[in-house]
């Protein structure tokens, strides 16, 4: 079957879109089509160039005998600015405040529609860090993580808070919570990350900082490297940050529980876009 070059493209379009931060070889399309290298390498300038034109990611390609093509989805600051809205607009809702300074936010860790964009949006973040891994904290974190996970064409590692027969041999540490003070245990799964991966850390909510911390020094048990910290909210309401290197979407402040009322701001992500 032979293709019309518009057909060509609308192909390999889905297939770069579908395979993100992946070197796929020229010749797959090529062996694809039944064209000559030089016709494919036309048709992924085009595609290059709308991409660019249009502000929706980065397609590279490399020369030589292995080479091929990468795409690398990517977010303008204007869409990110309209994410960080549309997640402030949903947390502005009355009764979403909760004891001790929460915010209820299962309804938008479980939204894929939103999930995808502000997993796009944190990844665009790191899309540079030569990542190898997306660690977070079961249970809420865990949506989020795929989100951004997805994106980068990465696993993702789940830390939990108790040992399972079904994870083999584990390692454990103990940390202390940084807003209740308390003594908690992280555990994760010996064959989950290999050693001296780079990761990046996301969670949905963070207050001081301290389960974060605790994940960071499970990670020096493994001898990874954390190349980034993202929640989706951040507390403003605290004496003491046990992590400074962060980025958060949006940040809470002037939490008054008495009379349900909080305020909701842009965190320091939207910084990192240019």
């Amino acid at each position: 079957m032979r293709y019309k070059r518009s057909e060509r493209i609308v192909f390999m379009t889905q297939y770069l879109m579908n395979h993100p931060n992946k070197l796929i070889p020229l010749t797959f399309f090529v062996d694809k089509f039944q064209q000559a290298k030089s016709s494919i390498s036309e048709d992924v300038q085009i595609i290059k160039s709308t991409f660019q034109k249009e502000a929706l990611g980065t397609v590279i390609t490399t020369a030589g005998a292995s080479g091929g093509v990468t795409y690398k989805p990517m977010m303008s600051k204007e869409e990110a600015t309209e994410v960080v809205n549309e997640v402030i607009s949903l947390l502005d809702e009355k009764d979403r405040l909760l004891p001790g300074g929460y915010l209820f936010l299962s309804d938008l860790v479980g939204n894929p529609t939103l999930l995808n964009k502000v997993g796009k949006m944190i990844a665009s973040i790191y899309m540079d860090e030569q990542l190898d891994a997306v660690v977070t904290i079961a249970t809420k974190g865990i949506s989020l993580a795929n989100a951004v996970a997805n994106v980068l064409n990465l696993p993702v590692v789940v830390i939990r808070k108790d040992n399972k027969v079904t994870e083999g041999s584990t390692v454990s540490i103990n940390y202390v919570s940084g807003s209740s003070r308390k003594i908690e245990t992280m555990v994760l799964s010996k064959r989950t990350l290999a050693e001296n991966s780079n990761v990046l850390v996301v969670d949905d909510f963070m207050r001081a900082g301290g389960s974060i911390n605790g994940v960071m020094n499970l990670m020096n048990e493994f001898k990874a490297h954390v190349k980034g910290v993202s929640v989706l909210v951040e507390s403003k309401e605290v004496k003491q940050r046990l992590i400074e290197d962060y980025t958060s979407l949006v940040r809470l402040s002037d939490v008054d529980e008495y009379n349900q009322k909080f305020k909701v701001e842009p965190g320091n992500s939207l910084s990192k876009f240019s």
